[in-house]
C-alpha cells in the first residue's frame, strides 16, 4: 500500500503541470465562465479544467496499472462523462439532454459492466436483497451523487476541495479493508485533483467547468459502490457520511424548489455556499468553512465504519440533529422551517 500511495502522488506532478496549458488552451479557445446574477466572480475564467484532472488521472493509472473485473466499463464511462461535460463547458447543453446521458452513461456501467449493488445484510442477521431494483438502485446512485458534486460547483475550489476530501476519505477506508483497487483510483485521482486545486483555489485561475465536476461526481459514486457495496446495513451509510454536504445540498434544494412551488430544475441563489455568502463571510471563508463540514462528515464516516452497532446508531443520530439544525440555522429550505429549534426552544422554556 506504501509502494501505491508513493506512486499515485506522481499524479499531483502530472495534474500541476498540465493545468497550465489547459488555462492556455481554454483562453486561445475562449472557454470561459462569463459571470451573471447567480454566479460570484466578476470575471470571465478560463474552464475546462476538468481535462487537466482527467489527463493527469489517465496517466496515473497508465503508470499503475490497476486491475478490476470493473475497470473497463469505469474507464469507458468516465470518458463518456468527459466528452458529455466538455461538449456541456463549449454550447452549454440543455439540462434535460445532459440528465438523459447520465442515465445512459450510468446504465451501461451497470448493465454492461456490472457493477450493482445487490444487497445489504442486516445488523441482526439476515439480509435485504434488492433483486430487479438493483440495477435501478445503482443507476440512481451514480446519476444522484454526479448532481450533487455538479451542484456543489458554485465557488472557486469548493468541489474540488470536497471531491479531494471525499475521496482521501474512501481511499483510507478502502486501505483498511484490504481493497487495492479502490486505494488505487482514489489517490490517482486524489493527487490529480489536489494539482488542480493549485489553480482553482480562491481567486481561482481556471474553472473546472461541468467537464470536471460531472468526472469527479462519477468515479467517486463508482468508487464508494466498489468500496462498500454487498456489506452491512450500516457500513452501506459510510459513504453518504462521505458525501453528506453534496448529497443534503441536492437533497435540500429538491425540497425547497418543491415547497416554493418552483420546477425541481431550476437553479436558486439557495445554496449552502450561497446562504454563508449571504450571511457575511467572504468568498474564502465560506469555502474553508465547507471544507471544515466535509471532513467532519467523513471524520463521522471513519468512526461510523469502526463503531459498534449502538456506537453508530449515536453516531448516527448526532450528526443528523447537527445537520437538521445547519438546515434551519441556514435558512436552507425557508425562513420558517425551524421545527427543532422551536422543539429545543420550547423544552428550553419547561425545564
Amino acid at each position: 500500500m506504501l509502494k501505491i500511495a508513493l506512486l499515485t502522488a506522481v499524479t499531483l506532478l502530472f495534474s500541476l503541470i498540465i493545468t497550465p496549458f489547459i488555462i492556455a488552451i481554454s483562453k486561445f479557445l475562449d472557454v470561459k465562465d462569463k459571470p451573471n446574477n447567480r454566479k460570484v466572480h466578476k470575471n470571465p475564467v478560463p474552464t475546462l479544467g476538468g481535462l487537466s484532472i482527467f489527463i493527469s488521472f489517465l496517466l496515473g493509472i497508465t503508470i499503475l496499472q490497476p486491475q478490476s473485473d470493473y475497470h473497463l466499463a469505469i474507464m469507458l464511462g468516465a470518458t463518456l462523462v468527459i466528452i458529455l461535460g466538455f461538449f456541456d463547458d463549449i454550447i452549454d447543453l440543455p439540462a434535460n439532454f445532459k440528465f438523459v446521458a447520465q442515465i445512459f452513461i450510468a446504465s451501461f456501467v451497470v448493465f454492461w459492466g456490472g457493477l450493482q449493488v445487490e444487497f445489504v445484510n442486516l445488523p441482526f442477521g439476515g439480509q435485504i436483497e434488492f433483486g430487479l431494483l438493483s440495477s435501478v438502485i445503482t443507476v440512481f446512485w451514480i446519476v444522484g451523487v454526479t448532481n450533487a458534486m455538479n451542484l456543489i460547483d458554485g465557488l472557486d475550489g469548493l468541489a474540488a476541495g470536497v471531491s479531494a476530501i471525499a475521496l482521501f476519505t474512501i481511499a483510507g477506508i478502502a486501505v483498511s479493508m484490504g481493497n487495492v483497487y479502490v486505494v488505487t483510483l482514489a489517490l490517482v485521482l486524489f493527487f490529480s485533483t489536489l494539482g488542480f486545486l493549485r489553480y482553482n483555489f480562491f481567486p481561482a485561475k481556471i474553472f473546472m467547468g461541468d467537464t470536471g465536476s460531472l468526472f469527479l461526481g462519477y468515479m467517486i459514486s463508482v468508487l464508494a459502490l466498489l468500496g462498500f457495496k454487498s456489506v452491512t446495513i450500516v457500513s452501506f451509510l459510510i459513504p453518504v457520511f462521505i458525501l453528506a454536504v453534496p448529497i443534503s445540498d441536492t437533497l435540500i434544494a429538491i425540497v425547497r424548489r418543491y415547497v416554493n412551488s418552483q420546477p425541481l430544475s431550476s437553479p436558486d441563489s439557495s445554496h449552502l455556499h450561497h446562504r454563508l455568502l449571504q450571511m457575511g463571510f467572504s468568498h474564502k471563508q465560506t469555502v474553508l468553512l465547507i471544507y471544515a463540514l466535509s471532513t467532519m462528515f467523513s471524520a463521522a464516516g471513519i468512526l461510523f465504519s469502526m463503531a459498534t452497532l449502538w456506537g453508530g446508531i449515536v453516531i448516527f443520530v448526532i450528526s443528523m440533529v447537527s445537520l437538521q439544525l445547519l438546515i434551519e440555522n441556514l435558512e436552507l429550505i425557508s425562513s420558517n422551517y425551524k421545527p427543532l429549534t422551536n422543539f429545543l426552544k420550547a423544552l428550553k422554556h419547561k425545564l
